[in-house]
């Protein structure tokens, strides 16, 4: 659940006075979606959206799977850290700080499941 949204705060600023949080622009490419899917459909918008929809999946299951959970964090962070070193290229810190959260948490939990897998996989002696 924090992945998702942690996710969601992304913020992002282009070409002049433009600007938009994730969850802002993922209301248009939703809307898109419906009225024209050809303009929304784009690596860069489908790829996120497919992540965040594997993670919801996860929060269903009783034992989330650990490979749908870094299946849809890789989906949402080829985004996000693209975004993330975008804001260090320009040094923007509303761009890096909007991103961190997301990056921190994304490796707290590969570290939280990679834990787990050799905690149960050891050996008793």
């Amino acid at each position: 659940m924090i992945l998702i949204l942690t996710s969601l705060m992304g913020y992002l600023e282009w070409g002049g006075d433009n600007k938009s949080f994730l969850f802002q622009a993922e209301g248009e490419i939703f809307s898109k979606l419906l009225t024209d899917p050809a303009s929304a459909i784009h690596p860069f918008t489908m790829l996120p959206l497919a992540g965040q929809l594997l993670l919801l999946a996860t929060l269903f299951q009783k034992r989330p799977g650990k490979k749908l959970t870094f299946i849809g964090i890789a989906g949402i962070g080829v985004l996000l850290v693209f975004m993330f070193v975008i804001g260090l290229m320009s040094l923007n810190y509303k761009i890096i700080l909007s991103t961190a959260p997301f990056l921190i948490v994304g490796v707290v939990t590969i570290r939280h499941h990679r834990l787990l897998t050799r905690t149960i996989n050891k050996p008793l002696s």
